[in-house]
């Protein structure tokens, strides 16, 4: 059993290389700006998420199909990745001293099954001054994250509380992917290092 993981993110791989079910990653070309935002984050991911394993079951009609997006929400404000540096900026300001929510809609697919979930995860900003918005960035890669910013290494400085599953703000919430692969015969616990 192998999975095409339907992603080109490092840390969605790093995440599942945490087992050693074999899997390659094979990133999905659907035009994630091709989908309007209807004015609900959890269902906008997830919408994400379904496209992306429908582009990729065209190729893979009988490999199951792990695919994930993630979005930040914040005072009713949806936040992709950023286009450039100063839209990165403009979200860490927007982020400051507030509380926001990272939602990862995850979709696994086999043949004509597919099933997706949602997690969430809220997350309070340490108020930034736009210096240290510009520190931050001079140190990070941010533009090929939602919200232009990363929780590893240096998020700590930016990020002052975590309320749910951190995985899910790496881009892959562990639990959900689990429960969504139990549907298709795969179970996690099955392949611990």
């Amino acid at each position: 059993m192998k999975i095409i993981l339907g992603s080109q993110s490092p840390r969605r791989r790093e995440l599942l290389e945490l087992f050693s079910i074999p899997f390659i990653q094979v990133p999905s070309d659907f035009d994630e700006e091709s989908v309007l935002y209807e004015g609900n984050p959890g269902e906008h991911a997830m919408l994400l998420s379904k496209k992306k394993s429908e582009t990729l079951a065209k190729q893979y009609p009988e490999e199951v199909i792990l695919t994930a997006d993630s979005v930040v929400f914040c005072d009713g404000k949806l936040y992709n990745k950023p286009r450039d540096a100063d839209e990165a900026f403009a979200f860490l300001n927007a982020f400051s001293g507030k509380w926001q929510s990272v939602f990862t809609g995850v979709t696994v697919s086999r043949g004509p099954l597919a099933y997706t979930d949602v997690a969430e995860t809220r997350i309070l900003f340490n108020s930034l001054t736009p210096q240290q918005v510009k520190t931050y960035h001079s140190n990070i890669h941010f533009l090929d994250k939602a919200g232009g910013y990363t929780i590893e290494k240096l998020g700590n400085l930016v990020v002052s509380r975590i309320e749910g599953c951190y995985d899910n703000i790496l881009g892959l919430p562990i639990n959900t992917t689990q429960q969504l692969l139990l549907k298709v015969g795969i179970d996690l616990w099955d392949f611990l290092k």
